[in-house]
């Protein structure tokens, strides 16, 4: 069994509220040196066989259309993961 991990963020130009809490929480608690942050969504899915380009194809397809708002989000990356998790 392979897995494909996928991370979606928020587009550029859409407000982060989340990610300007981390970014002040980080302040707040003394780690310095990051100028900000942003939060996205990571999905993880189990596929039957083995990752090949089709099934990453497929995976970016699937997120497209049902992980990630394209108004507001975009797919920025599909790909194989490299340790599946126990």
């Amino acid at each position: 069994m392979g897995r494909v991990v996928i991370d979606v963020m928020p587009k550029p130009e859409i407000l982060d509220p989340q990610g300007k809490a981390v970014a002040g929480a980080l302040a707040r608690l003394g780690f310095d040196g990051f100028a900000g942050a942003r939060q996205g969504k990571r999905f993880e899915l189990e596929v039957e066989g083995e990752v090949d380009d089709a099934m990453l194809a497929k995976a970016r397809e699937a997120a497209e259309t049902l992980l990630a708002n394209l108004v507001i989000e975009d797919v920025v990356s599909v790909r194989a993961a490299t340790e599946v998790p126990a």
